[in-house]
């Protein structure tokens, strides 16, 4: 392996000058924003000994914690999909009148601190305010529980839906629609069959997005969850709380299965996407 990664570097004859050396130059780039640190963290939670980092695994609290963050991401990220396709094609096929406003508000929790995002979610649903009042009459109660959790995680994870789906909507063309239409095809299948098919793969890609930025949120998860052990404490929380309590086995435990269980939904998104593509491509 050694000598063919020499052998590809003294390589001439690339169609683009200074190609190795610009990849040399990624990679090595790459490394230590991205590789380094992330075999630090691998290689951290092993350094006080096997007996150390199994003590740290036996915490019944960390177990409920990365639950919450995990089923609360992956609720949030599903009830993004609908949302998300809903706004993509009123921005890609409908004439809104404001759509520059409207695209500006979409990317909007993207831009916003999330302390200052959870402040206002925390404001708006509290038992005072203006959507949790009502919803308390109605027996519905949203902050300082896991509902809290999950209204954040769509908050803040909406906009990888839209942004990746919307170009694809765009870009589809519409002589597929009248095709079907001429062919005698109904609205649900026109749907079904001719527009979810390239939908498909983006869609997949959207809602690991927001599923990921859930899994890892905090600031804008805080100030609404409540923070109650092992009812509506997040993992990232426990972090910080380990860390302050001087319990770097267990912040460091907590951290290595957060990487690992997220790697591996990552790498079955993108298995599934692929799939996807390949399923709705013409024969």
């Amino acid at each position: 392996m050694k000598h063919s990664f020499f052998a590809f570097m003294r390589k001439t004859g690339t169609s683009l000058p200074g190609f190795r050396l610009t990849l040399g130059a990624t990679l090595v780039w790459a490394g230590f924003l991205v590789a380094f640190p992330l075999c630090a963290l691998l290689a951290r939670p092993w350094q006080d000994g096997v007996g150390a980092m199994v003590a740290a695994l036996h915490d019944s609290r960390m177990f409920a914690a990365l639950w919450t963050s995990f089923s609360s991401a992956a609720i949030a990220a599903a009830c993004n999909v609908p949302f998300g396709l809903m706004l993509a094609w009123a921005l890609a096929r409908g004439q809104l009148p404001g759509r520059w406003l409207a695209d500006a508000l979409i990317d909007l929790p993207l831009a916003l601190p999330t302390a200052v995002s959870g402040i206002t979610l925390a404001t708006l649903y509290g038992p005072n305010g203006w959507l949790g009042a009502p919803l308390s009459r109605l027996g519905i109660t949203v902050s300082y529980t896991r509902a809290g959790i999950v209204v954040a995680l769509m908050f803040v994870g909406l906009p990888f839906v839209v942004r990746a789906v919307e170009p694809v909507l765009r870009n589809l063309p519409h002589d597929l629609e009248e095709a079907a239409v001429l062919l005698g095809a109904r609205p649900w299948q026109v749907v079904t069959r001719v527009l979810v098919p390239p939908l498909l793969p983006a869609v997949v890609t959207g809602f690991g997005l927001a599923f990921a930025r859930g899994v890892g949120e905090y600031g804008s998860v805080i100030f609404i969850a409540g923070n109650q052990p092992f009812r509506s404490e997040i993992a990232p929380l426990l972090i910080v709380v380990r860390l302050q309590e001087f319990d770097y086995a267990g912040a460091t435990a907590v951290a290595l299965i957060l990487l690992v269980i997220s790697l591996l939904v990552l790498l079955l998104v993108g298995s599934m996407r692929r799939k996807l593509a390949l399923w709705s491509e013409p024969a």
